[in-house]
């Protein structure tokens, strides 16, 4: 955390883009051991019954926190676009002071080997699909190195598969996918994130560079989304209580698909309106994609409850690596069908629209693999029981 909050601080007072850059690279370090970390910490300090309804509301939280940031940061970059890292600094104060006092201390847990040759076969895999997707429009779609660094990429990420269950000391173990529902967990959520990572850069660039909102009015224009995100996720609870996890987290899924579809068949360029015909034709969208965000994640993300508890911090780990691939990949693939240029046409934002109707439509057929009356482990309640609390648990608590 406190990592997180001075590379905040060295973004927002960035004399140059290459160490924006830098201090950018270190911003996402502490990132990515901050965000799993935060729900392994959570987890042990509720019993095995409980820690779905953990999960539930720690992804609550998440999902409004995502889906609010290009609201939050279009609101702040319309003053000065440092403030949209400076304003971390008084939120990792408070959060560290809190923290202090009120996060119970773990036992240290038994030394485990980094595990080099698997790490960076998992960076290498990324890392290489997100710029063959981001460069091949400069780069020719068929030219030499695209191809290169796109079967790189493929071929990391084969040998990493390999590298995992050959090792003795694995970065991923894979025993992790051996209980119920963790390994659909992964595929729906990196399947959902793809699309979720093209759906808000895509709606982002509607509004700015083909709407021609003010950088201000096109995030109060986002701001939908997460203010049903927020509705949703009180009731999820009793939602998933009354239809069951599986049933809900297919409903959120087709909820996304639905949102790319809305966009396909009724949003315009602007030439007939389009920022006076934004109620009737892109707010159910948005209102469709804050549905899908609060019914999905919890429901994914609660297979970490699921887990032993020396595995939690590793499992946590894990899904948050298909987040963060998949918004990346989302991204990426929306910038490439853009082909690259400076004012995106209308037309390529379709396509990334269309993209993200077939990778939600993944997230629907992951869904459809849970158990219809959740999963149960060992002496522990169904977790349609226990993310069932999340609503009523979130309402007590405040």
């Amino acid at each position: 955390m406190l990592l997180f909050g001075l590379a905040s601080a060295a973004c927002g007072m960035a004399p140059t883009l290459t160490l924006l850059i830098v201090a950018r690279v270190v911003q996402g370090v502490a990132a990515a051991v901050l965000i799993p970390t935060s729900l392994s910490l959570a987890l042990p300090a509720f019993p095995p019954r409980e820690r779905a309804t953990a999960v539930g509301a720690w992804t609550a939280v998440s999902a409004v926190a995502a889906s609010s940031g290009p609201v939050i940061g279009g609101l702040l970059a319309a003053s000065d676009w440092r403030l949209i890292f400076l304003i971390n600094v008084p939120v990792v104060v408070l959060a560290v002071g809190t923290g202090v006092r009120l996060l119970p201390r773990s036992e240290r847990g038994g030394r485990q080997a980094l595990d080099l040759p698997g790490t960076a076969l998992v960076l290498v895999c990324v890392g290489a699909l997100v710029t063959a997707c981001v460069e091949a429009p400069e780069w020719g779609y068929s030219a030499p190195a695209t191809l290169t660094v796109l079967a790189a990429g493929v071929l990391a990420g084969a040998l990493g598969v390999r590298h995992v269950r050959r090792a003795a000391d694995p970065v991923v173990h894979p025993e992790l996918f051996r209980t119920p529902g963790f390994a659909a967990a992964t595929l729906g959520l990196l399947s959902y994130f793809v699309a979720y990572g093209a759906m808000v850069l895509g709606a982002s660039l509607l509004f700015t560079d083909v709407w021609h909102y003010s950088v201000r009015t096109a995030g109060l224009a986002l701001a939908p989304w997460p203010l049903t995100v927020l509705l949703v996720s009180a009731l999820s609870g009793r939602i998933v209580g009354t239809v069951g996890a599986r049933a809900t987290g297919v409903i959120g899924a087709l909820c996304f698909v639905a949102a790319t579809l809305w966009w396909l068949a009724l949003a315009d360029d602007g030439r007939g309106g389009g920022g006076a015909h934004y109620v009737a034709h892109f707010l159910p969208g948005l209102i469709f994609a804050g549905l899908g965000t609060g019914l999905y994640q919890p429901v994914m993300f609660a297979a970490t409850g699921l887990l032993p508890s020396r595995q939690l911090s590793l499992g946590s780990g894990v899904l948050m690596v298909s987040r963060q691939a998949g918004t990346a990949l989302g991204v990426a693939v929306l910038v490439a069908v853009m082909g690259g240029g400076q004012q995106p046409d209308f037309g390529a934002l379709r396509a990334g629209w269309i993209v993200a109707a077939v990778t939600s439509a993944g997230a629907v057929a992951a869904a459809l693999t849970l158990r219809r009356g959740g999963t149960r482990g060992p002496g522990e309640a169904s977790e349609v029981g226990e993310v069932g609390e999340v609503g009523d648990r979130a309402r007590r608590t405040g």
